[in-house]
């Protein structure tokens, strides 16, 4: 199918950006376009207008850059693609688990192209990135036309394509706090076993003493209309040894706590199975990453 006729525009700055967003109603970002234009070829989508971030990429290379800051935390690009996630030495090295997730979204030629923010912003249930995020406390920072505004990623989402993010704001920047979290892990289950939308994703990152679990945070992915934290099994296993009982215990937490649907991908009581099972591989595999 062929696109539809669209004006485009390529400004040289986000602040150029952000104006054009107001004055032009039915426009849209273009970044990196593996939702976008799919989308509008199949007629989901059909803005008049698209603005590019091309210009404004080599304008401001902090947008496609990954970096630690000392006091700040792991700074991303809003514009850095998956396979910038993958290959990143230094954000390896501090959190895997993010490469790793980065790694499971569809294939290469996605992954070459399509954006962290974009994973972000638009907002699919099932998206890979927004539950390791999550675990891991990290904010965003939007630009709009009176400024900058940081907040916690998990606060972003409204509903299944919905966030906060204002008419005129840019994703610029996703920041991963220092924190004394000690390993991190995300797993996902797909209907193949590569380039799969996850029917269900598991996030967790945790802090541990010996084998006693101090401080957990996990986070779902494709079970609720948007990325949910999981409050109750946290709390059951804070403080708690990472016996294979008390993981066991913690499965069945979050096999209640899930609030799936059922779909053509597998249904509600499919999920929450997956769920109880995922959640146990991720924080064993968080607890391993800790131990590196």
């Amino acid at each position: 199918m062929y696109l539809p006729d669209f004006d485009y525009y390529a400004p040289e700055s986000i602040g150029d950006v952000c104006r054009m967003l107001t004055e032009y109603e039915d426009s849209m970002i273009l970044s990196g376009g593996t939702d976008v234009l799919p989308k509008m070829k199949n007629a989901v989508l059909a803005p008049k207008t698209l603005i590019s971030l091309k210009r404004v990429i080599l304008n401001e290379p902090g947008m496609k850059s990954i970096s630690y800051e000392e006091g700040r935390g792991m700074v991303i690009g809003g514009a850095c693609t998956h396979n910038e996630l993958v290959f990143s030495e230094v954000l390896q090295s501090k959190y895997a688990s993010v490469s790793h997730a980065a790694q499971s979204i569809a294939a290469n030629q996605v992954r070459h192209a399509g954006t962290i923010a974009g994973n972000i912003i638009n907002a699919v249930p099932s998206a890979d990135l927004p539950p390791i995020l999550i675990a891991l406390n990290a904010s965003v920072t939007l630009v709009g036309i009176n400024g900058a505004r940081s907040l916690s990623l998990e606060s972003l989402f409204v509903g299944p394509g919905k966030t906060v993010i204002e008419r005129d704001e840019v994703l610029t920047e996703v920041v991963i706090p220092d924190q004394a979290m000690t390993g991190s892990a995300y797993f996902k289950y797909g209907l193949r076993k590569a380039g799969a939308l996850a029917t269900v994703g598991v996030a967790a990152a945790l802090q541990m003493e010996g084998n006693r679990i101090l401080d957990i945070r996990l986070a779902f992915g494709a079970v609720a209309p948007v990325p949910m934290r999981a409050p109750q099994t946290e709390s059951f296993l804070k403080g708690k040894e990472a016996t294979e009982e008390n993981l066991e215990a913690a499965a069945a937490i979050a096999h209640d706590e899930c609030k799936p649907i059922t779909d053509f991908r597998a249904s509600e009581e499919y999920r929450r199975d997956l769920v109880g099972v995922y959640s146990k591989r991720a924080i064993r595999k968080a607890i391993a990453d800790g131990h590196r």
